[in-house]
């Protein structure tokens, strides 16, 4: 008896639970409880806490409500000149209504994979490939159009689609590796050619300016150094004639007579013969001349020369400074013979025998002759 009684109590006991599991139904965050009441769609629930009938209602389907993204493998694509590609896609998509997409649609991601697949061969079908390697966007932008058409019905908004990759065949690949290689090497081309070009622009440029500039200041340097040349054959000029002049007026004013150009002339002769390249010295013939011009003079001085007549040099000078350098010369010479005399005093008388000669000083011409010693 109490064996069956505690049967009854653990059977009502797992009623009691199982009646709750089938009454409260907890739906997580972002989902969407779709409930069926003998096969029939009741209602939706929320997320939380729901009590539902139990043994007679129950969930069917638990739909995620946040945005799915959804990688499609890639497809082969016919463009417009008839080659193949393959272009893979990501969808991104929200379901918005839970009952139509569990009871419009059985299967709503295989219908948005073909959906996807047919759109994108229709529009790629009337590009080129270069068209659809450069359109993305406007291939995104038409196949989300009509992707968010199609599935409005359906419960679900397409929010964006984007291509991951067109990939066109190893010989296209190829090919256009080929085609920009080349397109690169003359675009480098005609910037190497440009450069140069500018470059040789530049140079010319700068030679020109450097030509120029040199012309300029070669012609002033030029006219500087005919200006100095000019000044300096004039000064030299001057002191030519200067110096000309004055020799002239020297030669004219001294009246030189023929015994002095001879010995001038005989003078002249070593510097002549001077010199290392000089092996052979042919005489003169007016050294014959000059030697009887020399001979007559010497012949005719006999010890003091004559007086020509005219001036001896050229003096300038007045009459009372003339007379005062005479007395101061006389007065010199007294000088010295006094000297000398008390030198000769004061020496031993072997010593005043032979005094030593003593050189002195010439008188000028004009001067009285000097004193003996006493």
């Amino acid at each position: 008896m109490e064996l069956a009684l505690t049967i009854v109590l653990v059977m009502l006991a797992l009623l009691v639970v199982v009646t709750l599991a089938r009454t409260i139904k907890i739906i997580p965050q972002a989902r969407a409880g779709v409930v069926e009441r003998f096969g029939k769609y009741r209602t939706t629930l929320s997320a939380g806490l729901n009590v539902i009938t139990p043994f007679v209602d129950r969930v069917r389907y638990t739909i995620d409500l946040r945005e799915q993204v959804v990688s499609f493998p890639p497809q082969p694509v016919i463009t417009e000149d008839n080659l193949v590609v393959s272009i893979d896609t990501v969808i991104y998509f929200q379901v918005t209504n839970a009952v139509a997409a569990t009871y419009e649609i059985a299967n709503y991601i295989q219908a948005i994979e073909q959906l996807t697949m047919t759109t994108l061969r229709n529009i790629s079908g009337g590009m080129t490939l270069e068209q659809a390697l450069t359109s993305r966007d406007q291939i995104n932008t038409a196949l989300r159009g009509v992707l968010d058409e199609a599935t409005g019905k359906w419960g679900i908004r397409v929010n964006r689609v984007e291509l991951k990759g067109i990939d066109p065949p190893p010989s296209i690949k190829e090919s256009m590796e080929k085609q920009m290689r080349a397109d690169r090497d003359k675009r480098a081309a005609i910037l190497t050619a440009e450069g140069m070009r500018q470059s040789s622009i530049l140079t010319a440029e700068g030679e020109k300016q450097s030509a120029i500039l040199t012309a300029e200041g070669a012609r002033e340097a030029q006219i500087l150094r005919a200006q100095a040349d000019r000044e300096a054959s004039i000064l030299r000029a001057q002191g030519e004639g200067q110096a000309i002049q004055t020799v002239f007026q020297a030669i004219h004013d001294g009246a030189p007579d023929q015994s002095l150009l001879a010995y001038q002339y005989l003078q002249m002769l070593p510097k002549i013969a001077a010199g290392d390249a000089n092996k052979v010295w042919v005489v003169p013939s007016e050294i014959g001349r000059a030697l009887e011009g020399l001979g007559s003079a010497v012949g005719s001085i006999a010890g003091i020369p004559k007086d020509s007549g005219g001036p001896r040099r050229r003096i300038d000078l007045d009459e009372p400074v003339a007379a005062q350098i005479d007395k101061t010369l006389d007065a010199a010479h007294h000088e010295v013979a006094a000297a000398i005399a008390s030198a000769e005093s004061a020496a031993p008388s072997d010593a005043r025998a032979t005094p030593p000669p003593i050189d002195l000083p010439e008188d000028p011409p004009g001067a009285p002759p000097a004193a003996p010693p006493a």
